[in-house]
């Protein structure tokens, strides 16, 4: 049956993001602890909060896409949701790219790359809804995201554990999650410039017939 209170707050879909969002000061909290110990209580390994950091950063991806399957399943589209989802996303990724940085476990460059493509295309999409349509998920857009949650869990982790070496490997994944953002915003890019001269041909069209 379809939802038809788009203003609503309490459902499900809008409790797990706002649970992902809980979830953010634990894994900068862990992080930081990582990389300061002395500040911490010494009660707890660094391995302990390195993997308790990996592992809620895995959990609130999770959520992300269950959110996002629930809502499609029971058509509920609300505000609230529409307005924190992606908000919650950015707010996870980008805390972990700042605290990995910090602890000297990604390059800073990667990093930049990275929020810098999220505020281009944040701001790339408003411009496409004040134009009445959308820009699409492309491929490249949709590659860097799976590398990308790959690689910070894993430099989260960053120690050779069950005889893989997750740092290793976390560190060629957001490298390419960087190239991959470049590309990607450069296809955004071009799929805005062609819907925009849609537009606005078929404006023009429309105000020749008026005339």
């Amino acid at each position: 049956m379809p939802h038809t209170n788009d203003l609503e707050i309490d459902n499900l879909p809008n409790r797990l993001t706002i649970l992902r969002m809980l979830m953010i000061p634990l894994v900068v909290l862990s992080l930081y602890f990582v990389d300061h110990p002395q500040q911490g209580t010494g009660t707890i390994p660094t391995w302990v909060l390195s993997h308790l950091a990996a592992w809620t950063f895995v959990a609130a991806s999770l959520t992300d896409w269950l959110d996002g399957w629930i809502a499609r399943r029971r058509n509920i589209v609300t505000v609230f949701g529409s307005f924190l989802d992606p908000i919650a996303d950015k707010f996870l990724v980008v805390s972990a790219l700042i605290m990995l940085a910090a602890m000297n476990r990604v390059h800073a460059v990667v990093v930049i790359v990275l929020v810098l493509r999220e505020m281009y295309i944040t701001s790339l999409r408003l411009l496409a809804s004040n134009e009445g349509f959308t820009i699409p998920v492309g491929q490249s857009g949709k590659w860097k995201t799976g590398f990308q949650m790959t690689a910070i869990p894993m430099l989260m982790i960053g120690y050779n554990w069950l005889g893989m070496p997750w740092d290793q490997i976390g560190t060629v994944c957001i490298w390419i999650a960087g190239i991959l953002s470049l590309g990607s915003a450069v296809s955004y890019s071009l799929h805005m410039v062609t819907a925009l001269k849609q537009k606005r041909e078929e404006r023009r069209k429309r105000a020749s017939v008026g005339a």
